[in-house]
């Protein structure tokens, strides 16, 4: 559902984003409550966790999320320190173990945070440095969205509803449903958006839907940045049509990987983009771990799911839609810059000459991707097999060899 009377502030990388969710943690007083896919213990890390710690003390309720795949790496250390203050720290799946068993792959990707009821942040920045990685000498490009309003009632609805359930699946924890506040609801400025989660459950399809809906109704420009971007069929139709009908489609997607097989993969897909009239372009300035988009400069989009079949079909995500020219306008700016400045655009013709082994492991990575969700029962969900590789036609699926 839209709502309206909002106040949305789009934060760009962690140097916007850190400041204003410490400030936030420490100017509580009642609640605060964070989830994380990533909790590093670095120096952002540790400052965060510090704001943690120091609300705890002073009597704040204050709850953590953390994922048990993509926290693993965080110290026990670090961990006991956090209770010991008082923090109320939970694992979602704690039990990696191996294999491609579905509930391994269901991850808790979101990252967000709700504090006092009254002021939510959403997006796709975990608790790290901009430079934690092995090929960084800048920071990586990433956004957030500060939320004050009406939206944050559903924000701080949907935090409510994870912690349950994770603590319900905990023996001998309480569960601490008279613990939560009741959210402010009054308008504080004259933005619209609607927040939007997806689970397993009642909210599967929400965030896909959300994209369809905006492209479908594109009438001038759709511009995607997305740092693991490899869509399944409707998505990818739903492009191609956007583009048959004169709209201009521009993919921004990851130069520098911190996954290169993941990458080979989604580079599969690029011969079909590029034959069906999208621009593509690759992020080289520094990592794309952006998940946002801007549609005809008024509907806009920041969240943690990228386009892909592990957040579209299994992980739990957040994403904040915007319905504001002047949220979609300056969120466009900021992408139209990294195109400008750190994107090299990929040019049909030049793609068509890389190396046969080149285009041979784009394809086989694919295929292994493709091969593992429909081991795991989700390939239906996201993909069926092109009808031949490299054919033509309308809606011909170029994804094999790039």
């Amino acid at each position: 559902m839209i709502k309206g009377g909002n106040r949305l502030t789009l934060l760009e990388n962690g140097a916007a984003y850190f400041p204003e969710l410490i400030a936030a943690l420490d100017g509580a007083r009642r609640e605060i409550h964070l989830e994380t896919y990533i909790f590093a213990a670095d120096a952002t890390g540790l400052a965060v966790a510090d704001a943690l710690m120091r609300a705890a003390r002073r009597g704040v309720v204050t709850r953590l999320l953390l994922d048990g795949f993509g926290s693993r790496a965080l110290g026990q250390g670090l961990l006991d320190g956090l209770r010991s203050a008082g923090v109320e720290v939970l694992v979602f799946r704690p039990d990696i173990g191996m294999g491609l068993r579905r509930k391994r792959l269901r991850r808790m990707h979101r990252k967000l945070a709700v504090v006092d009821a009254r002021v939510g942040f959403v997006g796709g920045i975990n608790i790290l440095d901009d430079l934690h990685g092995r090929h960084l000498s800048t920071p990586r490009r990433d956004y957030a969205a500060r939320v004050e309003g009406p939206l944050v009632a559903d924000m701080h609805a949907a935090a409510q509803r994870l912690w349950r359930l994770v603590t319900w699946s905990r023996l001998g924890l309480r569960r601490g449903e008279d613990a939560w506040l009741k959210p402010r609801v009054e308008a504080v400025g004259t933005q619209r958006g609607t927040f939007l989660t997806r689970d397993n459950l009642r909210r599967r399809r929400s965030i896909e839907t959300a994209y369809l809906h905006a492209i479908h109704r594109a009438r001038r420009d759709i511009l995607i940045a997305n740092a693991y971007f490899m869509p399944g069929v409707r998505f990818r139709h739903a492009l191609i049509d956007a583009a048959r009908r004169g709209v201009r489609v521009r993919l921004l997607m990851q130069g520098h990987s911190d996954h290169p097989f993941y990458q080979t993969a989604a580079r599969a897909l690029y011969r079909h983009f590029l034959e069906n009239g999208l621009e593509v372009y690759e992020y080289h300035a520094t990592e794309l771990h952006a998940k946002a988009a801007v549609v005809d400069g008024q509907w806009a989009t920041v969240g943690s799911s990228n386009i892909d079949p592990l957040s579209l079909l299994l992980a739990r995500e957040a994403n904040l839609v915007v319905h504001d020219p002047g949220f979609a306008g300056e969120l466009q700016a900021s992408l139209e810059g990294a195109l400008d400045s750190g994107a090299h655009r990929i040019h049909r013709r030049a793609w068509s000459r890389i190396p046969w082994y080149a285009r041979f492991a784009s394809w086989l990575a694919y295929g292994l991707i493709r091969g593992a969700m429909g081991l795991a029962g989700y390939a239906q969900g996201w993909d069926r097999p092109p009808r031949r590789w490299g054919q033509g036609g309308k809606h011909a699926d170029h994804s094999g060899p790039a």
